[in-house]
């Protein structure tokens, strides 16, 4: 077969794949988007109606500054589509005053001079009904959090694509990789490609791709939860802000009802059940449902009404559950991203640009310090004999049919289990 030749190839037309492919085409890059599914599907970590987008980060201020060129991003996608992507609901991250979704989430705000104010629980429950949290609760209050809609992002960014010049295919699988000179080829199930620079944004697929992350990035299975509410007025986007709350059970979010009927909620991790996701368990079980019916009901009691939808997505988890954000420690033509670990789809409109800019010039005007692979290696790159990183072996990331197939459940915890997963200090 002859190769087709792009600038730029990227793996994945997810969050992060549509919104790189837009960047790099409408810097006039010849660029191929290769998706194996659908765009957008449901297969990954890029569906689900609603994807919360807040400006107060808990996890660690320096995501705020990217979080700032986000909003703006997202904003311009937004007009250039001609619908609302970005809904402002205002947001809330709760939990007990010495916790640190509260004490993270309240420090960002000083640090970077976010409005906010600092609410307990029953000032809490006086502006917002919907919430009844414990008493020893404080809460965040940020008005310019709110939530996106996932899919309709995607096909935001992929017809703006497409509109200046970018091929993008859907329901093409990537069976292997080479580095070729200074550049790559890409091998499909459709044909073969070759670039000068390669991107790899394929979320829970990306070790399958890029096998020195094994280990490194870690797919989860996680449950979500759509239920009717019995009070519906106190679910609406402007009485009920999204929210981040820490309680003895775990930590947990969720969002008003838009969309299709219900309150939306999960719980971080759920039962922290690594995966492989070609394997990953599609089908949501009831101790799936007993456990998020439980947190409604004790802490959202109006919004507990019938179970109206579950659904299975997955995150892609480092140890640190900050993002991963590189070049390849061997192939300098080649960068990645696989920035979850349940928190990564807000990011989606500025990681574009950050992949954009790694693909033309090796670097980004945009502080990644945090997200270096080397932090995950011991702060040294071992040789690639050391760490399985060389040539690429063949990959093969299977049919949809294969992922709806096989309970692959490992590390689970029985429900109920507290379970914080904090990133470092």
């Amino acid at each position: 077969m002859l190769s087709a030749r792009y600038d730029v190839i990227v793996l994945g037309v997810g969050a992060m794949g549509s919104a790189t492919v837009y960047q790099l085409a409408r810097r006039g890059k010849r660029v191929l988007g290769l998706e194996r599914y659908d765009i957008p599907h449901a297969m990954g970590s890029s569906h689900g109606h609603t994807r919360i987008i807040r400006l107060a980060y808990y996890e660690d201020p320096s995501y705020v500054m990217l979080l700032q060129r986000s909003y703006e991003l997202w904003r311009s996608i937004q007009a250039r589509a001609g619908e609302r992507l970005l809904h402002i609901t205002g947001s809330v991250d709760a939990g007990p005053s010495n916790s640190w979704v509260f004490k993270g989430s309240l420090q960002s705000c000083l640090q970077h001079e976010l409005p906010h104010q600092v609410l307990t629980s029953k000032e809490l429950a006086e502006r917002f009904p919907g919430y009844r949290l414990p008493h020893e609760t404080l809460a965040v209050l940020q008005p310019e959090g709110g939530f996106l809609l996932p899919e309709r992002c995607i096909v935001a960014y992929v017809t703006a694509a497409q509109a200046e010049g970018a091929e993008v295919h859907g329901r093409e699988r990537v069976l292997e990789w080479l580095p070729l000179g200074d550049g790559v080829r890409v091998i499909t199930d459709h044909g073969v490609y070759e670039t000068d620079h390669l991107v790899v944004t394929a979320g829970a697929w990306n070790a399958k791709l890029l096998p020195f992350l094994e280990g490194l990035a870690v797919p989860e299975r996680q449950v979500l939860a759509w239920l009717q509410p019995q009070c519906p007025e106190l679910f609406t986007p402007d009485r009920f802000p999204v929210f981040n709350l820490l309680v003895e059970e775990g930590r947990f979010y969720g969002l008003p009802s838009f969309g299709v009927p219900g309150f939306k909620f999960g719980r971080y991790h759920h039962f922290e059940e690594t995966v492989d996701p070609d394997r990953v368990e599609r089908e949501p079980r009831r101790d799936d449902e007993e456990l998020l019916r439980g947190f409604a009901a004790r802490y959202f009691p109006g919004g507990s009404g019938p179970t109206m939808s579950l659904a299975v997505c997955m995150f892609t988890n480092t140890s640190d559950n900050h993002f991963v954000i590189d070049l390849h420690p061997d192939y300098p033509q080649v960068s990645f991203a696989s920035p979850c670990s349940g928190h990564g789809f807000k990011f989606a409109s500025v990681i574009g640009e950050i992949m954009a800019d790694l693909a033309e010039r090796g670097t980004t005007r945009h502080n990644i310090e945090l997200f270096r692979l080397d932090r995950l290696l011991g702060g040294a790159r071992e040789p690639a004999a050391g760490r399985g990183a060389g040539r690429p072996r063949p990959t093969s990331l299977g049919t949809a049919a294969d992922q709806r197939s096989n309970d692959h459940r490992t590390q689970a915890h029985p429900p109920g289990r507290p379970t914080d997963r904090r990133p470092p200090d």
